[in-house]
């Protein structure tokens, strides 16, 4: 299975996925735990990939979404963005639209 096709059985499996450096429960990085933190603080129930283990899934990742940088955040299997844009979406309440369209939960 191309990495390619992995990541989109990862992005159908769960409604919002994060691929990330750690885990939600251990962020190796400052910009993975601040994504998690904006999904934390929405109760957003989420996956979080981490990238770490397998570079070459890192850089399959980058390539998928045409997006350069980690971490990134799918929602519905539609890319959304990195860690600054998710929180400046968050805080103009454009994230929470945008899960409310897609039919995501969060409080």
């Amino acid at each position: 299975m191309s990495y390619a096709d992995r990541i989109r059985k990862q992005l159908e499996a769960s409604s919002v996925v994060v691929y990330m450096k750690g885990t939600p429960i251990f962020p190796q990085c400052g910009f993975s735990a601040a994504l998690v933190h904006e999904l934390q603080k929405l109760n957003v129930e989420f996956t979080g990939v981490d990238v770490l283990p397998d570079p070459n899934l890192r850089q399959a990742i980058k390539e998928f979404s045409s997006w350069p940088t980690l971490p990134q955040l799918y929602v519905k299997g539609e890319f959304i963005g990195g860690s600054d844009i998710v929180r400046e979406m968050a805080q103009t309440g454009e994230l929470q639209q945008v899960l409310t369209e897609k039919g995501v939960a969060y409080s």
